[in-house]
């Protein structure tokens, strides 16, 4: 086991990488079952190379009776038996390692699995106890307490609490098997603290923290009142003291860490990037905006602005584990995405999307800062339609059936036109079932198509890697310059005469002047023009 050294952090490398997002149950089966998992990881390291990738992030991997995909954590230091063993990835960061490919791991701090030792202990010690002290256990309210103890309400949607049999009741701001963790009980900190060293021993280069501004709660656990601040579970000063805990951790084996911290306050967001803090953090702004050249414009713009107050380096991504794919979604009437405007059988131009997407890709990958790509987005997949007795998120049950869930976004990969259930491990169906077409965006077919949405990832990488325009990381390399364009466009240069323009309106359109086209997301027009939702990397 090969810690980190502190000077793997002084290289910067975080600051401009390309990060590949791995769910592990639907990336690649390498033992026949229907699951992915840590082999089947392994077996496309050669694949994650040839895209040319910094560093892979992985979805929580841990034991887990998978109540919420992972996010239910029973034990961090094992391994779940359908993913592998803890030798296996081991191994697997070791080898990826030797590639030139990173590792970053999920940690979530804000609650465990119900089945986790410390809750099933709690639930065994009863009212009173001090395993109960690790969580938020709290008698009702009314005469019989069969009242919730306060009013909040949980991310999926209902009550945040679960009355147990002996009376009280327990929070748990997502599903019910994930109960919160109460922060400011010291054996908390020093757990988390000891498994981030446990991980940093095992060479992970950083940690992805999950939900990042929850842990920490008012100890009142008060109702809430619009507008009341500080609020009572998001966002509390309480947690700058342990992430600045955790920073000193990551330092000395030169980790790092990214937030996923959603929040619309700009300083306030910024303090979690302060030096001895997190040193990136997700920019949930960039994913969620529409298809739309003035607020695409005003997102970069605010993101680069509200890092620059701490000089942390902005982060950008166009999809996740957890949102309506990129195709999809800009292929839709409302391009953005809101968790609460999400429906059934919404109207989906395919074709559109997938054009919009490329271009997408190439304004993410041109500005400034880090990049992050979920797993399929390179090969263009669009979401899912899941029947509804194959639904397995806890979010669709929770919102009482209207709300599809997350596992559209989460179907099993495409890697082998030909093969049964295309690729995905062997003549066993997938833990999820996969659209009847999803064999023609398999990646052998994309790989050997030059015009592919996989093709030109491979190809923008590649010259976000080698092309000196995209600048090195540091302050001179997080700055972008605006050009003077037509309203709908969007040109800016970076460094070394790059510039990279996008068409978002009815008409082609000039480049920019230009001595050299690198790339462009789909063909140009007549006269070298850019036709609409059509995006061009030049050498200026």
């Amino acid at each position: 086991m090969a810690a980190n050294r502190p000077s793997e952090v002084t290289t910067n490398w975080w600051r401009d990488a390309a990060i590949y997002q791995i769910y592990v149950r639907s990336f690649a089966d390498g033992d026949g079952d229907g699951t992915g998992d840590l082999a089947g990881v392994r077996a496309k390291l050669p694949y994650l190379v040839e895209l040319g990738v910094d560093a892979l992030w992985f979805t929580p991997w841990y034991l887990s009776p998978l109540a919420d995909g992972g996010y239910d954590v029973a034990d961090y230091r094992t391994i779940d038996p359908a993913f592998g063993t803890l030798a296996e990835a081991e191994k697997l960061i070791a080898e990826a390692r030797a590639l030139g490919i990173r590792t970053i791991i999920d940690i979530v701090p804000n609650h465990v699995s119900d089945q986790h030792a410390w809750f099933t202990a709690a639930l065994a010690a009863g009212p009173g106890s001090p395993e109960r002290d690790l969580f938020h256990f709290r008698p009702g309210r009314g005469p019989d307490g069969a009242v919730p103890p306060n009013d909040w309400v949980s991310e999926f949607g209902g009550t945040p609490w679960t009355r147990l049999p002996d009376g009280e009741w327990y929070l748990h701001l997502f599903a019910t098997q994930q109960p919160d963790l109460n922060w400011a009980h010291p054996v908390v900190r020093q757990e988390h603290e000891d498994v981030l060293r446990f991980w940093f021993e095992r060479g992970v280069s950083g940690v992805r923290i999950d939900s990042a501004a929850l842990p920490a709660k008012d100890p009142a656990l008060p109702d809430f009142t619009e507008g009341r601040d500080p609020h009572p579970y998001i966002d509390r000063d309480e947690l700058h003291d342990i992430y600045r805990s955790w920073r000193a951790i990551a330092d000395e084996y030169g980790a790092i860490f990214v937030g996923e911290v959603w929040l619309p306050d700009t300083e306030r967001f910024a303090r979690y990037l302060r030096p001895d803090e997190l040193h990136t953090a997700f920019n949930f702004n960039f994913l969620a905006c529409p298809w739309d050249a003035g607020l695409l414009r005003s997102a970069i713009d605010d993101t680069l602005a509200e890092h620059a107050l701490v000089g942390a380096p902005a982060t950008w991504v166009l999809s996740n584990h957890d949102v309506t794919r990129t195709v999809t979604r800009y292929g839709r009437q409302d391009t953005g995405f809101d968790f609460a405007a999400k429906t059934f059988g919404t109207p989906t131009d395919l074709a559109l999307g997938t054009r919009r997407a490329r271009a997408a890709a190439l304004l993410s990958l041109a500005l400034p800062g880090a990049a992050y790509l979920y797993q399929g987005e390179e090969l263009g997949l669009p979401e899912a339609d899941i029947p509804r007795d194959r639904i397995q998120d806890p979010m669709h049950f929770r919102s009482g059936g209207t709300d599809p869930g997350r596992d559209g976004c989460r179907v099993p990969l495409p890697w082998s036109a030909q093969a049964p259930y295309a690729g995905f491990g062997s003549d066993v169906e997938p833990w999820l079932p996969q659209p009847a077409d999803w064999s023609s965006y398999a990646a052998d077919a994309q790989g050997a198509d030059p015009d592919s949405m996989l093709s030109l990832y491979r190809e923008a990488l590649r010259l976000r890697r080698t092309e000196p325009g995209f600048g090195s990381p540091g302050k001179a390399g997080e700055r972008l310059t605006w050009l003077p364009t037509a309203p709908g466009v969007l040109a800016f240069t970076r460094t070394d005469r790059l510039v990279c323009v996008v068409n978002l309106i009815g008409e082609a359109v000039e480049l920019p002047g230009h001595t050299e086209v690198l790339l462009t997301s789909g063909p140009l027009a007549d006269g070298g023009r850019l036709p609409q939702d059509t995006a061009a990397w030049l050498r200026g």
